[in-house]
């Protein structure tokens, strides 16, 4: 699916969006000015993969540190977990690296890829994130991107995701919900 494919598709289904261009972002860090100009939560996306090769996209709130050493017990990762390969992200998502998005999962078998969405996201009104490309940020409600990813055969996990031990005091963040079907 091409981006403006992906945008009709939202568009047909009646979920409402505000789609804004600009220049190419690959980083958080490279994303500030963008972001500073787009109201509701912006994402960071980890393409993951655990030691049985199960593949995992964990959406979290930008600017939350996640720790990737106490994730896969909460998102039910078999061991450590690794970043995906720049080809197993273009095979199974149809993106490259700079340009993960949740919205990507409707070019994935959901049997082949489990989807965790952070709850300071969750809880926003509004995300932000690319429609398949990095040139562009979507926005529209949480509920709405839920609903959509469930049409295409996706759960929504709405999960706490650690934090690192230094800064879980400050945040309170770090501990393990049950999941939310979508």
């Amino acid at each position: 699916m091409t981006p403006q494919q992906l945008l009709a598709a939202l568009d047909q289904r009646g979920y409402a969006t505000t789609t804004t261009e600009h220049e190419a972002v690959f980083t958080v860090a490279e994303s500030q000015h963008v972001k500073a100009r787009i109201p509701g939560g912006h994402t960071k996306n980890l393409f993951l993969k655990d030691k049985k090769s199960r593949i995992f996209l964990v959406t979290a709130e930008s600017e939350s540190p996640v720790d990737l050493k106490r994730l896969h017990p909460v998102i039910g990762g078999s061991g450590r977990l690794s970043f995906g390969s720049a080809e197993l992200l273009g095979e199974l998502l149809g993106v490259e690296p700079g340009s993960v998005t949740p919205l990507a999962l409707v070019n994935a078998s959901p049997e082949k890829i489990s989807f965790v969405l952070d709850r300071r996201l969750a809880d926003q009104e509004i995300i932000n994130a690319h429609p398949l490309i990095n040139t562009m940020t979507t926005s529209m409600r949480v509920a709405d991107l839920i609903a959509f990813l469930s049409e295409h055969g996706h759960e929504t996990r709405i999960l706490d995701l650690p934090v690192p031990p230094d800064e879980s005091a400050d945040s309170g963040a770090g501990q393990n919900d049950a999941a939310i079907p979508s």
